[in-house]
């Protein structure tokens, strides 16, 4: 093989390569005459390795990470092992890997791939653009390889740097990118911040703000973590113009529709807008979020003289019907979540909160009571179940109230309610269980307690075994009464 010849058929077209692509692709073709190998360009975008020419190959994959992935100590997971070529990207070393199968890295492209190379592609100043790799499935000269393909590679880099660089991603390949984000997002600060971030990559404009509807009247989404002078200053200046300017702004964009600045100097703003002139923004895209009853307006600003576009303000409109998706999905998913760790009746948490929360009692602090109603089942029998069910919602708010700040009641059965509380004795329990008593006398009704705090070691199950035992020596000395178990 005469590798300077293959360097020359390979590179003589570069210079008159009018894109990376074009750039790319050429070097794939030419390179393909010369070896049987499977050839492959890959390139970095945003935060990928993304494969834009190839040839020979039984199966292509499109992007790759262009870094392992790891757990939240840093640690590389095992999952996700940075294949060769990202591992080449990072390293800007070449790799020749003689045997596939002995390398954990290799992603496969053809099943009698035995060999590989993989050189970086990099621009004069040595910064990563990204790779070139070739397998082959037969015998190979490797370190001749090697250097053949990293000349090409540092040829192929210096043109696709004199042209611009690598492609960058498109406005809508970053709309989709971001939106996966946000479908992804599992709070509701996670959301805004993903919204806010896409908001100001689609547009390109340096600050976004998100004002949703609240219980009452409207408010500022939560910040980012790390919002921009803008951002912050907007945020500032909406907050000291209060709900009905932001009641404006919302109805403005229901009522009209999306709005943009043109960015001419000496046109004055919408007064509605005012805020947001005040803290310097002076091109603005407003667009509604959410339907015309309950919805809010996503801001998306910037301090230049701007012109952006209808394209533009188009696909942050697709941003904000995706950003009201997602939020209308976690909402709903907190509603569920509240409907099943609550009682529908008395609205009190009920079993699967409380086996949580007894998990994590600690010895000789937490204190367990047990309470049962006394004689509920002849009000059933007597008066019906709707008449339970009032005695039990009475009940639920009476020993509520007679609670302090923290303990937590549970209803964890027909008639059975469980507090947990943090005290610092026994004789402390004792009191609150009798607080419990009384709070009930007032309602009409009586109730027994059982009350038991966790021995060193023991389980929380046996714990609340001790307290139903405590309950049954009140239920057998006639009800209505406090029992604490032994220590």
């Amino acid at each position: 093989m005469d590798h300077e010849r293959v360097v020359r058929d390979v590179t003589v077209r570069l210079p008159m390569a009018s894109t990376a692509l074009e750039a790319c692709q050429w070097t794939v073709s030419a390179l393909a005459r010369h070896t049987p190998a499977t050839v492959s360009i890959l390139l970095g975008v945003h935060d990928s390795l993304r494969c834009v020419a190839a040839t020979g190959a039984w199966q292509v994959f499109s992007t790759v990470p262009a870094q392992a992935g790891a757990d939240d100590s840093g640690t590389p997971r095992r999952d996700h092992q940075r294949s060769i070529v990202a591992r080449v990207y990072a390293s800007g070393e070449p790799a020749v890997v003689p045997d596939v199968t002995a390398d954990p890295d290799y992603l496969p492209v053809r099943p009698d791939v035995t060999a590989e190379i993989c050189v970086p592609v990099r621009d004069r100043a040595g910064r990563p653009l990204g790779v070139l790799d070739l397998q082959w499935s037969g015998p190979v000269e490797a370190q001749r390889w090697r250097r053949t393909a990293q000349r090409l590679a540092d040829r192929l880099g210096a043109r696709i740097a004199a042209l611009g660089g690598p492609p960058a991603e498109t406005r809508s390949e970053k709309l989709l990118r971001h939106t996966a984000a946000m479908t992804s997002a599992p709070t509701d600060w996670d959301l805004t911040t993903a919204a806010i971030a896409a908001a100001r990559d689609v547009s390109a404009l340096a600050a976004a703000v998100l004002i949703l509807p609240g219980p009452r009247e409207p408010r500022l989404g939560t910040p980012t973590a790390t919002p921009g002078a803008l951002e912050a200053r907007m945020r500032a200046e909406l907050a000291e113009a209060g709900p009905a300017a932001l009641a404006r702004m919302i109805a403005r964009a229901h009522r009209h529709g999306s709005a943009y600045t043109l960015g001419e100097e000496g046109h004055p703003p919408t007064e509605d807008y005012l805020p947001l002139t005040r803290a310097g923004a002076r091109t603005l895209v407003a667009v509604p979020v959410g339907p015309t009853e309950g919805g809010g307006v996503l801001l998306v600003a910037d301090e230049r003289l701007l012109r952006p576009d209808p394209t533009t303000v188009n696909l942050i409109e697709l941003l904000a019907g995706q950003a009201w998706i997602c939020l209308d999905r976690l909402r709903t998913l907190a509603r569920l979540r509240e409907q099943a760790s609550s009682d529908p009746l008395t609205g009190l948490r009920h079993t699967g909160p409380f086996g949580q929360r007894i998990a994590s009692a600690t010895p000789g602090r937490t204190a367990l009571l047990a309470i049962d109603v006394d004689g509920f089942k002849d009000v059933n029998d007597t008066y019906g179940h709707q008449a339970g069910d009032q005695l039990l919602v009475g009940l639920a708010r009476a020993l509520e109230g007679a609670l302090r700040q923290g303990d937590e009641l549970y209803r964890t059965g027909g008639d059975e309610f469980v507090a947990v509380i943090e005290v610092s004795r026994p004789e402390e329990a004792v009191r609150i269980a009798e607080r419990l008593t009384e709070a009930a006398r007032r309602t009409g009704r009586t109730i027994s307690v059982g009350v038991a705090l966790p021995r060193p070691g023991e389980s929380p199950e046996r714990t609340l075994s001790r307290a139903d035992q405590a309950l049954y020596a009140v239920k057998r000395d006639g009800r209505d009464g406090v029992h604490l178990s032994a220590a």
